[in-house]
C-alpha cells in the first residue's frame, strides 16, 4: 500500500523476461501486452485506489519500453469488473499477452498474485504470488530494479534501465497521497478533480521533490479549465507553475512535458513551444496515449487537420476501447469538415459508452453541419438529458436549435446559461456558438471578445461552427492576437 511502484517492479521482475525472450513456442517474442485492472480482493471500496494504482503503475512502467506495445489505461479499464478470458481480450486489443492480478490488504501486509497469459490460446505463461511487509518495500525496490534491468539488458538501453529503476519518491505517505490523487483525477468531474488536487498537494507537502505529483497537479488544473469548470485564466497559470516545477525536478518526465505542451497552446498561445513539448513527451514515451491525443487536438486547434487526424489515429491504436479517444478522433474529423467520418467515429464512441456526453454533442454537430437537423437535435438533446446542468451540452443544443430555425428554443438555452452564470463560471465561447447559429454576428463577436479575455477562445479556428464569421475582419484580428494564421 505504501509503494505501489515497487510492487509493480516486483510483478515485472517475474514477467519482464517473457516480454523480450522467447515464449517457448517457436522462438516468437511477445511484443504486446494488456495489463488488466487488478482485482481488489479485500472487497473494501476504500482500497479500490490501491488495486487501480498497481495497474496504472504497471502500465506506465511497461509503456516506457520502446519495443513493447502496451495497451493504455482506458482500454484496459474497460474490463474492470469483468471476467474476460485472455483470448477475448487479445483479439479485441490486438495483443499477444494479458497480465492479470489480485490485491489483498491485511493490516500492514500486502498480498499480490499475478499471472501472465498467452492471448492466442489462453494458456498460462507465468504466475507468482507475493507477500510483503510495507516497511520492507522501499529497500526491496532497488534490488528488484537491479535484477530486472539485468534480466532485460539485451533489450534495454542504459536510459531505459534508468527509467525502469527510477524511484518517484522515498516517502511512503507521499506516494500514498499521489496514488489517491491519480484515482480521483481519473474520474474527471469538478468535484473529483478538486479532490485530486488536495491529494497531490498533500503529496508535495510531504515530498517537495515528488515530480509526478506536480504533473498530476498540472493535469488537474488543466482539466478544470478545459472542461469549463473554472476560468482558464485562473486555472492554467497554476497548471503551468506545477508543470514547470515537475520539469525543474526531473526534465525526463513525459507526463509533465505533455501537460506543459497543452498549457503552452491552450493558454500561452505559444504554438511552436507547445509542439516542442508534445514532441519531447512522445520521444520520452512513444506509447503515451495522452500525449498523442492532446497533441492531435492541439494540431486541430491550429487548423492542421491532416496532421491532427494522424496523431489521433495513433492514440486510438494504443487505446482502441476508449470512448474518449474514439470521440477525440471524431472531433478531429469534425474540425476537418469530414462529417460522415465524424458521425461514424462518434457512433463508435457511443457503442463503447452510450452515456459519453461529448460524443453525443459532436455527433449532433456533425449532423447539423450536414443540415440534417432532426438527427442533430436528437443527439444534442441526449447530451442535455445525460447532464441537464452541463453548460457545454446546453450551449451545443442552443447552437443546434439556432441552426435549425428554432430561435425561441435557442434563446431558452441562452437564458439557462445566463441563469447558471449567476452561480458559477460559464465559458464565454459557449454563448458565441448559439449567436452564430442565430445569425447575430455582432453578438457573436461580443462574446468572442469576452472569450478572448477569459481564454476560452481556444477552438475559434477548429470548429466549423464559426465559419460564417471568417470573412469578417474582426475574426482575422482575433486570430492574429492569438498568434494563429488566418
Amino acid at each position: 500500500m505504501l509503494a505501489i511502484a515497487a510492487v509493480g517492479l516486483l510483478v515485472l521482475l517475474g514477467a519482464g523476461g517473457w516480454f523480450y525472450r522467447s515464449s517457448g513456442r517457436g522462438g516468437e517474442a511477445i511484443d504486446s501486452v494488456a495489463v488488466l485492472p487488478f482485482v481488489n480482493a479485500s472487497g473494501d471500496p476504500n482500497s479500490e485506489y490501491l488495486s487501480d494504482g498497481i495497474t496504472e503503475s504497471l502500465i506506465n512502467s511497461l509503456s516506457q519500453l520502446p519495443h513493447l506495445k502496451v495497451m493504455s489505461r482506458d482500454s484496459a479499464f474497460m474490463y474492470k469488473g469483468k471476467d474476460a478470458d485472455a483470448r477475448t481480450v487479445g483479439q479485441a486489443l490486438g495483443v499477444r499477452a494479458v497480465l492479470k492480478g489480485h490485491v489483498m490488504q491485511r493490516g500492514d501486509d500486502l498480498e499480490i498474485s499475478a499471472e501472465l497469459v498467452d492471448a492466442r490460446d489462453d494458456s498460462h505463461i507465468w504466475g507468482e504470488q507475493y507477500s510483503r511487509k510495507a516497511a520492507d518495500i522501499f529497500a526491496l525496490q532497488g534490488d528488484l530494479a537491479k535484477d530486472m534491468t539485468s534480466m532485460l539488458r539485451m533489450r534495454l538501453t542504459g536510459a531505459d534501465e534508468k527509467r525502469m529503476a527510477k524511484s518517484y519518491t522515498v516517502n511512503p505517505e507521499a506516494y500514498q497521497d499521489f496514488l489517491k490523487g491519480r484515482y480521483w483525477l481519473g474520474k474527471r468531474t469538478e468535484e473529483t478533480l478538486n479532490k485530486g488536487i488536495e491529494y497531490f498537494q498533500q503529496a508535495i507537502d510531504k515530498d517537495p521533490a515528488h515530480f509526478l505529483a506536480y504533473a498530476g497537479l498540472a493535469d488537474s488544473y488543466s482539466m478544470l479549465a478545459n472542461f469549463g469548470f473554472v476560468p482558464p485564466n485562473k486555472a492554467y497559470p497554476k497548471a503551468k507553475e506545477a508543470a514547470l516545477k515537475a520539469l525543474e525536478t526531473d526534465d525526463s518526465v513525459a507526463e509533465a512535458h505533455t501537460s506543459l505542451g497543452f498549457i503552452k497552446m491552450a493558454y500561452d498561445w505559444d504554438w511552436t513551444g507547445g509542439e516542442r513539448e508534445f514532441q519531447r513527451a512522445i520521444e520520452l514515451n512513444p506509447n503515451s496515449v495522452t500525449a498523442h491525443q492532446l497533441y492531435g487536438l492541439a494540431l486541430a486547434v491550429e487548423g492542421r487537420f491532416e496532421e491532427s487526424i494522424n496523431e489521433l489515429k495513433r492514440a486510438l491504436e494504443l487505446d482502441p476501447l476508449s470512448p474518449s479517444i474514439n470521440s477525440a478522433l471524431g472531433t478531429g474529423f469534425l474540425c476537418a469538415q469530414q462529417y460522415d467520418q465524424a458521425i461514424e467515429q462518434e457512433q463508435k464512441a457511443l457503442d463503447l459508452d452510450a452515456n459519453f456526453l461529448p460524443a453525443h454533442l459532436f455527433l449532433g454537430w456533425s449532423y447539423v453541419q450536414k443540415s440534417i437537423y432532426k438527427e442533430g437535435i436528437a443527439a444534442t438533446e441526449k447530451a442535455v438529458a445525460i447532464s441537464p446542468n452541463s453548460t457545454l451540452a446546453l450551449s451545443g443544443l442552443g447552437y443546434a436549435y439556432a441552426r435549425s430555425g428554432r430561435r425561441a428554443d435557442a434563446q431558452k438555452m441562452l437564458d439557462q446559461l445566463d441563469e447558471i452564470s449567476k452561480q458559477k463560471y460559464v465559458p464565454a465561447m459557449y454563448r458565441a456558438w448559439t449567436y452564430v447559429g442565430l445569425g447575430e454576428k455582432d453578438k457573436a463577436f461580443e462574446w468572442l471578445e469576452k472569450s478572448y479575455e477569459d481564454r476560452s477562445i481556444l477552438t475559434i479556428k477548429a470548429y466549423g461552427v464559426l465559419t460564417p464569421l471568417r470573412s469578417d475582419p474582426r475574426f482575422a484580428d482575433l486570430l492574429r492576437r492569438m498568434n494563429l494564421q488566418p
